[in-house]
Order: structure tokens, then sequence, then C-alpha cells
């Protein structure tokens, strides 16, 4: 099921419907609120919690699309994965019956690999990193010839979690389109992804690890959004690919490698660059605040990936111009909550 290399195209927002479809009513629908200014930022900020769908990320979607496209052998399907992948693939796996082989490295939390277990999914863990857990799925799947799901970088991986953004285009593009017509100020139009209609949001906020979700943005909104990466400094692979130009491997580790840990960003990623205007790094201790702001306003309890993006707005490193309608993904929650 691997679809990576060098001369692939981007995702359209044409296999993003698909995926839509293929789908149906099989996910949650996760609810948007707009917090009030002067909480996350100096303007109302639109929150998606996407923590809230099936195995606490929005890695389900991107995954059981996946395995709804793939010919699933009996031996079913594998994947390597900081601990949010896998889960998704355990959870979407048992829900249509197939069997899951899960790698992670040591460093996955407790949680997360007791999550996996309950899932029913098979579970090896080796190696520190994302990278040792990919090899050893590799050579896996070789022997076995079980189907292969990538964490990040599949077409229909990167279709599935493009689903998410066209789910809250949805509900933003109702919001605007409900103050339009009550005199609120808010710009009518409609949802559906035409030329010229209003999403509702100006820029959007997204946590990025490999980029199977920032691709999804890319591929929804091609341009007629802001898509604004967000990466922690000590993980950042997508800014130092947009620095030197082409996809590079970093080193990996802080308060995020688990979920944001990936050394080289996955090349559908790349393959939709241009429609990514802006990377954006944060610290550790943006992360850290970031989290404790979402339990403080909203009793959110993310796990640091998940509250990467509002980092960048609660830190002050993206700065949102007078009138900006921002939306932030809160996009998972598979964490211990005695470390908020």
């Amino acid at each position: 099921m691997s679809d990576t290399g060098v001369g692939i195209s981007a995702v359209t927002r044409i296999e993003v419907e698909a995926a839509a479809a293929r789908l149906g009513t099989r996910l949650r629908l996760t609810p948007v609120i707009t917090i009030e200014a002067g909480t996350f930022g100096p303007g109302p900020v639109v929150v998606k919690l996407e923590n809230l769908q099936h195995t606490g990320s929005f890695k389900a979607r991107g995954m059981l699309n996946a395995m709804l496209e793939a010919t699933v052998p009996p031996i079913g399907v594998v994947v390597a994965s900081g601990g949010n992948a896998g889960l998704a693939v355990a959870w979407a796996a048992r829900e249509l019956g197939h069997r899951a082989t899960v790698f992670v490295p040591v460093t996955s939390p407790g949680a997360k690999v007791d999550r996996l277990r309950a899932l029913g999914a098979a579970v090896h863990q080796l190696g520190e990193r994302y990278d040792d857990a990919l090899g050893a799925s590799q050579t896996f799947a070789a022997e076995t010839g079980a189907a292969v799901i990538h964490a990040y970088d599949q077409r229909p991986v990167v279709a599935g979690q493009g689903t998410l953004f066209r789910e809250l285009e949805h509900q933003t593009a109702g919001a605007a389109g409900a103050a339009g017509a009550s005199g609120a100020g808010g710009r009518s139009g409609a949802a559906d992804g035409r030329s010229g209609a209003d999403p509702g949001i100006d820029t959007v906020l997204v946590a990025v690890g490999g980029g199977g979700l920032i691709a999804g943005a890319a591929a929804w909104f091609a341009g007629r959004v802001k898509v604004v990466a967000v990466e922690p400094e000590t993980s950042c692979c997508l800014h130092a690919a947009f620095t030197a130009g082409h996809p590079i491997d970093v080193d990996v580790n802080g308060i995020a490698v688990d979920s944001l840990g990936a050394r080289r960003v996955g090349e559908v990623c790349w393959a939709g660059r241009e429609h990514i205007q802006t990377t954006l790094v944060v610290t550790d201790a943006a992360i850290v605040a970031a989290r404790r702001s979402l339990w403080e306003h909203l009793r959110v309890v993310a796990e640091p990936g998940g509250a990467a993006a509002l980092a960048a707005l609660t830190s002050g490193v993206y700065r949102p111009s007078p009138g900006e309608r921002v939306a932030v993904l809160v996009c998972g929650a598979n964490t211990d909550p005695a470390t908020i």
C-alpha cells in the first residue's frame, strides 16, 4: 500500500471528497467552539476538538480510509507508529474484522501501548524512535505479506485526514453564513469548496509530524485558506525541508516526539507544499503552556502534539491580523491527565 517516492503528485480535493463518501457515518462529527477574544490570542479563535474522535486523534480518518481502499490479506495490516496511528489502525482493523500488528518505539507512552493492546492489536516495542519501528514493520510486511499502512505518507491516509478540513469548512462556513444573514458582520458562502465560496475562516493552524494532516489541509483548501504549519523546534522536518528547499533528515526529540517526531517529511506532504503558506516552530515550554491553557479555559486534556498548533497562538509566534478568522486544531488527547 505504500506509494511514496520521487515524482508523486499532490492529493486533490476530489480524493478528499471520495474519502468522505467512503467513510460515511463511521466517524464522529467532532465539534468546533469559538473562544472569545483575549483567551488564546487578541481575537476570537475557532477550536476544532478532533481529540474527541475515535481513538483520541484525527488519525482514525486516514487509517480507516486506507483500510477501506485496501485488499487486506488474512495476516491483516501492519503499521509503524509513535502511538496514535497505531491506535487508529487497531481500531479500524477491529471495526472491519482484520488483524492488526503495530510496531512502536520503546519511548511510546504507556497509555498508548496499553490502549493498543486493549483494541486487540499485536504490539511490538523496539528502538528509540519512529524510524526504528518503521524498519521493523517493513521487515514484517516483507516476511508475512501483511498490508502496509503508513502513518502519514500514503495518498489514502492523507485523503482521509483531509476530511477533517472538509468537515471544519462545513461547520465554519455555516456559522459565517448565519452571521451574515443575521447582520452580524459575517461573510456568507457555501461550504462545498466552490471557487469564491467563503470557507468561514481565513487561517488554520496545523501541528505537523510527518505531514499527513497538513497535507490533507493543503489538499482540501488548495489556497482558499492560509494553511500554517506548527512544529516543535525539537522536531521540525517540514520547516527544515522548506529552509533547505527539499526534504532532509532532522534530529527529533522533545516533549511531543511520540506524535510529532518524524525524522523526514513525507513525500505526499511535500508534493502539496504549494498550498502550505507558512511553517512555524514553537518551544517545548510553549507547548506545555498551551496544554495548561486548554485545561484551564476549556477543561480539555490534550497530548503535547495535540496542543502544538495552539502553542503558536498562545506564545505569540503567530500573530493574527486584525479581523483575521483563525482556526486551530486540537488533534490528539492520548496522554496521562496527570501530566497536565
